[in-house]
């Protein structure tokens, strides 16, 4: 079957076979960002926006994407990017594999919530698995990036 979608800001179209995970085709198409972790939902690695909102790849039909707008971190670079400076400076990217996933999420938080507390980011991030910290370093890195937002004048 064809689908055709808006995959980070450009229209694509391609044949899915009916089974075939939208982790794949997003992958197909050159958005290696995304990663492969659990394929169970449990890890957060494959994480996208649709439509805005996050979603795990892994667990979505690619078929389910067609005619929706579809964000991973080669879509919003620049805002990811920034996150993952903080991110750095926390100490909290340490082998970076679960980063992607992470900060899309992040990125999606930060575009829908305002001024969260701690028990509503941990709520928010509570399907992104990482193996290397005590996710206190990613707490840290989020609330300076919501401060130094709030500073230039964002959120």
């Amino acid at each position: 079957m064809q689908i055709k979608l808006r995959l980070n800001g450009k229209e694509v179209t391609g044949n899915v076979e009916p089974d075939m995970a939208l982790l794949d085709f997003v992958r197909e198409k050159g958005c290696y960002s995304v990663k492969r972790g659990c394929e169970t939902s449990n890890c957060g690695l494959c994480t996208v926006l649709m439509d805005g909102k996050p979603i795990l790849s892994c667990s979505t039909l690619a078929a389910r994407a067609d005619g929706h707008s579809i964000v991973t971190i080669e879509g919003c670079q620049k805002e990811a990017e920034e996150f993952g400076g903080f991110l750095a400076d926390e100490g909290a990217e340490q082998c970076g594999f679960c980063s992607p996933g992470f900060i899309m999420n992040v990125i999606a938080m930060f575009r829908e919530l305002t001024d969260p507390t701690d028990e509503e980011i941990r709520e928010y991030l509570a399907g992104n698995l990482c193996r290397c910290s005590g996710y206190e370093g990613q707490l840290r890195a989020i609330h300076r990036y919501m401060d130094h937002k709030k500073k230039e004048g964002g959120k």
